[in-house]
Formats: C-alpha cells, sequence, structure tokens
C-alpha cells in the first residue's frame, strides 16, 4: 500500500464548496468533509492573518500521482500557502478492507502496489471505519469481538456518493460516520475482518475500512496489562486439573 495515503485538508469552513470544486476537477471525486474549530489565540490568527477558526476537515483516498497534482494545484490554484488559508498533508495507508472499497476510494485509479506500509515497524494501526449514519454500535460490537478497544466517532458528509453504485453495487447515503479505533497491529486483520463481515457493504451500514500506520502512542500501558491478565488466567484454567492420587 505504499502508493495510498489519506490526504487530509483544514480549510476555513467559507470555501468548502470552492475546494470540493478544486478536487472534483483533479478527479477525486470521494471525500469525506467534516466541521471543526481552530484553537489559535487571537494573536497568532492576527499574525498569521487567519479571519476567524470555524473550519472544514476534509479526508480522501489519494496515490501518490494524484497527490503530486493536487500539491501543485493546491499552491498555484487555491493559493493554500497564503497565511489563513489552510494546510494539507498525507499519511500513507498500511491496508484497506477489499478491492471494491479501494476502486471506489480513489475512482479506479492505477497504482503500483508497494509494500503494505513505508513504516514497517510499527507495533498499532489506526482503523479508520466510514459507515452510514446511525450504525457504530453495529461496528463497535463486531470490532470488541476481535477484542478492539474503544472507538471515537465523527460525523461527515460524504461527496462523490454516486459512485458507489458503479464501484460497491450499492447506494450510499451522503450522511457519514467515521469511527477511529486504535489496535494492535497483529489483530488488525481479524478487526477488519469482522467489521467487514458483519457491519461491511451487504449490510445496512455499509462500512469501508483502511488503515493507517501509528508510529508510537500513550495511555495503551495498562489496556495491554489488563489483556496480559486475561491470557495468563485462561491459560491457568485451560491447563490446570485437579491431582488425583
Amino acid at each position: 500500500m505504499s502508493e495510498l495515503y489519506m490526504m487530509t485538508a483544514i480549510i476555513t469552513r467559507d470555501r468548502t464548496r470552492e475546494f470540493a470544486a478544486f478536487y472534483d476537477k483533479y478527479n477525486v471525486p470521494v471525500n469525506f468533509i467534516t466541521l471543526g474549530n481552530g484553537t489559535a489565540t487571537n494573536e497568532l490568527m492576527d499574525y498569521f492573518g487567519l479571519d476567524g477558526t470555524e473550519k472544514a476537515v476534509i479526508f480522501s483516498v489519494v496515490t501518490r500521482g494524484t497527490w503530486k497534482k493536487l500539491k501543485t494545484g493546491l499552491e498555484r490554484e487555491m493559493r493554500i500557502d497564503i497565511p489563513g488559508t489552510g494546510v494539507a498533508f498525507i499519511i500513507p495507508l498500511a491496508s484497506i478492507g477489499g478491492l471494491r472499497a479501494l476502486r471506489f476510494l480513489t475512482g479506479e485509479e492505477n497504482f503500483e502496489n508497494g509494500e503494505e506500509t513505508v513504516l514497517k515497524d510499527t507495533k498499532y494501526e489506526l482503523l479508520v471505519i466510514i459507515a452510514n449514519q446511525g450504525y457504530t454500535e453495529m461496528i463497535m460490537d463486531a470490532a470488541r469481538k476481535m477484542q478492539a478497544g474503544g472507538g471515537t466517532v465523527i460525523h461527515a458528509k460524504g461527496t462523490g456518493m454516486e459512485s458507489a453504485d458503479k464501484f460497491l453495487g450499492v447506494t450510499l447515503a451522503s450522511e457519514k460516520e467515521i469511527i477511529f479505533i486504535v489496535v494492535k497491529k497483529e489483530q488488525k486483520n481479524a478487526i477488519m475482518r469482522a467489521v467487514m463481515e458483519e457491519a461491511g457493504l451487504t449490510t445496512k451500514a455499509k462500512s469501508v475500512v483502511f488503515s493507517l500506520p501509528v508510529t508510537e502512542t500513550a495511555g495503551m500501558r495498562l489496556l495491554e496489562q489488563y489483556a496480559a491478565e486475561d491470557t495468563d488466567t485462561d491459560g491457568e484454567t485451560a491447563g490446570s486439573a485437579p491431582e488425583h492420587s
């Protein structure tokens, strides 16, 4: 997956339609847009020429080649490097759940399938699950069966959903929920498989799943400790038997 990336753009909210048209022009029709607020101080906002703190965050899946074209366009056409306009960045994808989902998210663009991720030694990965609104519990129930922890949900609006019928064979609603779950790398495939089977494209949730590498974490130590204790307890229970003299 070394050629695939999750692209994130953070822009002023009043330019959302303008950026959506820009993405469509560069053949990136499938995007997920959510709203946010900046936290910069008034002094910092004045320094950078920022006009208010209301933001839009746009998530997309792009190839390396598309990113290069977008980056040039963002700088030359959208003037994103001018203070107050926004920022865009990419994160390498580690894996994606299914060929149909890949074609849908990238518009069937050709790319070279490289190594799973450029970050080989990561211990954790971030699962990103994009689903129809209202099915978070269905997704989390499936993930928890494979020992996933808690998740974080944000609401978003999808663009380019009309292409879902072509690539996925289903109709998708534009109102979306994006669920983020940090999981151990060795658990990732089982959790992704469970979500795809129990809350995937053949269900009402219509979930699309992919993962991103996580280089370091904080706050996972106790979860690991509890998991280890559970494993030890299970092992003792399964391996012990009353002795008979």
